[in-house]
């Protein structure tokens, strides 16, 4: 994605237009239920509810990530977004026990489906609108490091295959009269999306718990400290330990130790330190590194059970 482009299709708007789409697909897909009473059919427009709700709840967590630390949050609201996705796993949960709920009934007092042409034809336009969206969203995704975009975008792209599953689905209930095809097709969708949900659950609650940076982040954090690390025959002059890490939606956060000579000067040590600062939060764009300086032959213990007490 270009700088431009990432410039202008940024979260917020994204998320916007998530709505909007989720307004249209919702319609389409409402139609195609309406007119040809087909279970599978109202599993997929459920989901499209749950797409709004979820886009809706993203816009606004966005929104408060978007706002700069203050007095009360020194960290900012980063952590925000991964609310959304929480919420969003929960939703599509929800979205799944009411479609296997509806499906079971169905299965027990089969109905034949009604113009079939329509209903497909529908269904297939709303996947198009969901699947490009998704498509820019991924890459917007990575480019912002924004798990509620990843989140939005990874259920637009379950939506997709929920609705091909049951286009095919009914294009084989037409084709067979097998009747019960239509409750089993959207049993499979529930079953599907079931486990997108659960997977966005887990990836929010890691999130909320600090987990640790990405392993390629981490690894260009220590391939930049190797360039600034050095020594003296065997001795160190420069070296980094206690390395924590910990990401907040689409900012990264590193706390670290730097040992240097006690010889050096006060203002030579923190001119180091910021040359060290600058090449990791160039090396890792937002990223907040804190460095706290040691002289060579100090160590500092952490995990101490005794400093619970």
């Amino acid at each position: 994605m270009s700088l431009l482009a990432s410039r202008f299709l940024t979260p917020r708007r994204l998320l916007m237009a998530s709505v909007v789409v989720a307004l249209i697909t919702i319609t389409l897909k409402t139609l195609a239920w309406v007119i040809t009473d087909s279970v599978g059919l109202l599993s997929d427009a459920m989901e499209s509810l749950v797409n709004l709700a979820s886009a809706v709840f993203g816009l606004v967590m966005v929104t408060i990530a978007a706002r700069p630390a203050d007095e009360d949050h020194p960290y900012g609201h980063h952590k925000a977004e991964y609310f959304s996705s929480g919420f969003e796993g929960i939703l599509i949960i929800v979205a799944a026990l009411g479609i296997i709920w509806t499906a079971t009934h169905r299965l027990i007092d089969p109905q034949p489906i009604q113009q079939v042409g329509w209903g497909l034809a529908l269904s297939v336009a709303s996947s198009v609108l969901n699947g490009l969206l998704a498509w820019v969203m991924f890459g917007a995704a990575r480019q912002h490091r924004s798990i509620a975009l990843e989140a939005d975008a990874k259920h637009l792209v379950t939506d997709v295959w929920t609705s091909a599953g049951v286009v095919i689905g009914i294009a084989m209930v037409h084709f067979t009269g097998w009747l019960w095809l239509d409750p089993v097709v959207a049993m499979a969708v529930a079953a599907n999306i079931l486990k997108e949900g659960v997977h966005l659950m887990w990836r929010s609650s890691q999130g909320l718990m600090d987990e640790a940076v990405e392993p390629d982040v981490m690894a260009t954090i220590q391939a930049t400290l190797a360039g600034f690390a050095s020594q003296d025959g065997e001795a160190a002059i420069i070296r980094f330990d206690h390395l924590s890490t910990r990401k907040a939606g689409q900012r990264r956060f590193l706390d670290m130790h730097m040992h240097m000579p006690a010889s050096w000067s006060l203002g030579r040590a923190a001119a180091v330190r910021a040359s060290v600062e600058q090449a990791l939060m160039s090396a890792v764009p937002g990223l907040r590194a804190t460095i706290q300086l040691l002289p060579s032959d100090v160590e500092a213990h952490f995990d101490d059970e005794r400093d619970l007490i």
